[in-house]
């Protein structure tokens, strides 16, 4: 099973990347009889997939697969260079806040936290990270400043934002730091169709920035051109057992 190409672009001319992302014959299977099977994907440094597949066809469970918060029962899962299949506990923890910035469909934001607060958590469980902010509000108030949070609502509690405006706290929280990959669940689901390329276009800039490898699922295929590859979840997993996450 091979991934659907739409077209790369940003690539033409450089020498091929090394994968920041690298999947071979993983699976996982729920209790319940869910089961989805991977037998072949790459996602290359600074590159923009969009992941696309129908709401229950298994995306988020893709995702979690990706970012070790599920462990596959079998395969690997190379993640800049380390099989994150392989890591248990604390370890598997700590390597996920370092390499990875995920913005969760529900954007799972601290409510009781002001904006920059909640960007800066990250920081907080990863030493990386931080040395690579450098000056940490300074970075986390010019991240919400280039997402479209104006300074006036950077102390303001998250649980009082807007959903707009807690979607581009979440996508700031996971620029920060420069983490390596940059995961988006459904980032744009709540958002009309204007405003969602809006957003879209502000995150794709500041993934460029950090030079991050961007992996967005989505059902929106009118997202399509903003990205580098489109990519079909049933061309690269085969997904059994009902509905999913």
């Amino acid at each position: 099973m091979r991934a659907t190409l739409i077209g790369i672009r940003r690539f033409s001319g450089l020498s091929d990347p090394a994968p920041s992302l690298s999947i071979r014959d993983a699976a996982f299977s729920w209790e319940g009889g869910f089961g989805i099977e991977i037998a072949d994907f790459d996602l290359k440094a600074r590159e923009r997939v969009l992941l696309l597949g129908p709401s229950g066809g298994g995306k988020s469970t893709f995702l979690n697969l990706v970012a070790g918060i599920t462990t596959p029962s079998r395969g690997r899962i190379d993640v800049l260079g380390t099989d994150i299949a392989r890591l248990r506990g604390a370890r598997v923890d700590r390597f996920r806040v370092d390499s990875f910035g995920i913005i969760f469909q529900m954007f799972n934001l601290m409510p009781w936290l002001s904006a920059l607060d909640n960007v800066l958590v990250p920081l907080r469980f990863s030493r990386l990270r931080r040395r690579r902010a450098g000056d940490a509000r300074a970075e986390a108030s010019r991240l919400l400043g280039a997402l479209g949070i104006d300074a006036a609502l950077f102390n303001q509690r998250a649980g009082t934002l807007s959903v707009g405006q807690q979607q581009r706290v979440a996508a700031a929280r996971a620029l920060i730091g420069g983490p390596g990959i940059i995961l988006a669940d459904e980032p744009t689901s709540a958002l009309d169709r204007a405003n969602a390329r809006a957003f879209l276009d502000l995150l794709l800039a500041e993934q460029e920035t950090a030079q991050a490898a961007l992996l967005m699922v989505s059902h929106d295929e009118t997202l399509a051109d903003a990205f580098d590859r489109v990519v079909r979840l049933d061309d690269i997993a085969r997904v059994s057992g009902g509905v999913a996450a």
